[in-house]
C-alpha cells in the first residue's frame, strides 16, 4: 500500500483531496480561512512551535497514551486487540490534541477569543480547557438535544469558565451547533478563532485538524513495531462522525499493510451511504433525500450524530484505501458494556461502535481469527454513564 498516498501536497495546499474539501464559504469568510491557513502552514514549519505543542500534550495532556492490549477480549474473540488509550489524556477524549494545536495557533495569530461548536461535548471541554489554561475565552455552542444528554459535559464546560450556547434550530444537535458557531465567526473573524472539533469545514481545518491528531496515528505505529512481531497490526479501526480519531489515527498506518476500517453510527453513516454535496464550508459525502437535501443524522452517541464525513474519509473511500462500516445503537451499547466487564474500561459510547464492528467481525472472512487488530479508543465513558443506565440491560 505505499504507493498510494492520501492526497498529493498540491491537493493538500488547497484543500483538496482528490474530488472532496474545498472552500465553499461566504465572501467574507475567504480571508479568514486564509489567515488559518498562512498562520498554520508557518506554525507547522516551525520548530519552536511544535517543540512547545509537543511539550504541553506531554506534560499537560498525558501523552503518549499507551497501548493496552484487551486480553480477556481477545482471547474470547479469537483475534488480537490493542486499544490505543486516547481516553486516557487529561479531559479523557482525543479532542484535546488537536484542541492544544488550534489555541496556540490562535494565540500566534492574536486571536482574543475561542469558538467552537461540540456534539458529544468533548471537545467543548477541551477548548474551554485550553481556553483557561492560555487565558482566552471561549464560547462552545452546542445543540439542545446535546445539552440534555450531556449535561455532564455541559457543567465541565461552565466550570472552566466557558459560555454554553444552546441551539434551537433543526435537528438540535451537531450540524446545528456547527452552522450557529460558523455564523458567530462571520460576526467578528478579525478578532474570534472558530476551534473546529473534527476533519470537516473548509480548508484548511480538515487537513489542520489531522495534522494535529496524527500523533495517534504516529505513536501507535512506533508502539506496534515494539509489541508486534509484524510491526503493523492486520486492521486499524477507529469509530467515525466527522472523523478526526480515525484520519489521525489512519494516518500513521497509511503507508502500511495494515486493513483500515472507519465504523459510523448505523443513523450517520455519511461514509458508507451518502452522496457528494456540500455543508459546513466544504465538499464531501453527506445523507441526503432525493431532493439533495441534508438528511438529519441520528446515533445514540451524540458525537457521532453527524450526517456528514470529513474529505479525507471521502477520498479513502474512493480510493478503496480505507472500509467504512455501520454500527446499531444497540450494539454499540452492548460492546461498552463488554469492555467494562472484561477490562475494566469504560468507553465512550463513540469507541464503543469501533469495538462493535471488532466483536461482530471477530472469526468471519471480514476478520479471521488470529488477526491483529488495533483499536482507538477515542474517548471515556464517564461521559455516557446517564445513558448507559437507560439502554444497558445489565
Amino acid at each position: 500500500m505505499s504507493s498510494i498516498t492520501v492526497a498529493s501536497e498540491a491537493d493538500q495546499t488547497v484543500g483538496r483531496f482528490g474530488g472532496y474539501g474545498g472552500r465553499y464559504v461566504p465572501e467574507s469568510l475567504i480571508p479568514a480561512c486564509q489567515a488559518v491557513a498562512d498562520a498554520f502552514a508557518q506554525a507547522w514549519a516551525d520548530p519552536g512551535f511544535r517543540g512547545s505543542l509537543a511539550r504541553l500534550l506531554s506534560v499537560y495532556a498525558g501523552r503518549p497514551t499507551p497501548l493496552t492490549p484487551a486480553l480477556r477480549l481477545s482471547a474470547e474473540l479469537g483475534v488480537t486487540v490493542l486499544l490505543k488509550r486516547e481516553d486516557l489524556t487529561h479531559t479523557g477524549s482525543h479532542k484535546i490534541n488537536n484542541v492544544m494545536g488550534q489555541a496556540m495557533l490562535a494565540r500566534r495569530m492574536g486571536r482574543t477569543r475561542l469558538i467552537a461548536e461540540t456534539g458529544a461535548g468533548m471537545h467543548g471541554v477541551a477548548t474551554a480547557t485550553a481556553g483557561a489554561l492560555l487565558g482566552l475565552p471561549v464560547k462552545v455552542f452546542m445543540g439542545e438535544r446535546d445539552v440534555e444528554r450531556q449535561a455532564h459535559n455541559v457543567f465541565r464546560m461552565r466550570l472552566l469558565g466557558a459560555e454554553v450556547v444552546p441551539v434551537a434550530t433543526g435537528s438540535r444537535t451537531l450540524k446545528d451547533a456547527t452552522s450557529a458557531a460558523m455564523r458567530d465567526w462571520v460576526a467578528d473573524a478579525d478578532e474570534a478563532y472558530y476551534c473546529v472539533g473534527s476533519v470537516i469545514g473548509p480548508h484548511p481545518y480538515p487537513t489542520m485538524v489531522r495534522e494535529f491528531q496524527r500523533v495517534i496515528g504516529d505513536e501507535a505505529r512506533r508502539q506496534c513495531a515494539t509489541e508486534l512481531p509484524a510491526a503493523v497490526p492486520d486492521y486499524v479501526v477507529a469509530c467515525v462522525g466527522g472523523g478526526s480519531n480515525a484520519a489521525g489515527t489512519f494516518a500513521g498506518f497509511v503507508d502500511t499493510d495494515a486493513k483500515l476500517v472507519g465504523v459510523e453510527a448505523e443513523g450517520g453513516s455519511g461514509a458508507a451511504n451518502g452522496e457528494i454535496g456540500v455543508l459546513h464550508g466544504f465538499q464531501s459525502l453527506f445523507l441526503q433525500d432525493e431532493h439533495g437535501q441534508i438528511r438529519e443524522a441520528h446515533s445514540i452517541a451524540a458525537g457521532l450524530d453527524y450526517p456528514g464525513v470529513g474529505p479525507e474519509h471521502a477520498y479513502l473511500r474512493d480510493l478503496g484505501r480505507a472500509r467504512y462500516v455501520t454500527v446499531a445503537d444497540a450494539e454499540a451499547i452492548a460492546a461498552a458494556v463488554r469492555l467494562a466487564r472484561t477490562e475494566g474500561i469504560p468507553p465512550a459510547i463513540e469507541s464503543a461502535h469501533a469495538l462493535a464492528w471488532v466483536i461482530n467481525a471477530a472469526g468471519t472472512s471480514v476478520l479471521p481469527s488470529g488477526s491483529t487488530v488495533l483499536v482507538t479508543l477515542s474517548g471515556r465513558g464517564d461521559k455516557d454513564l446517564t445513558t448507559l443506565m437507560t439502554e444497558a440491560e445489565l
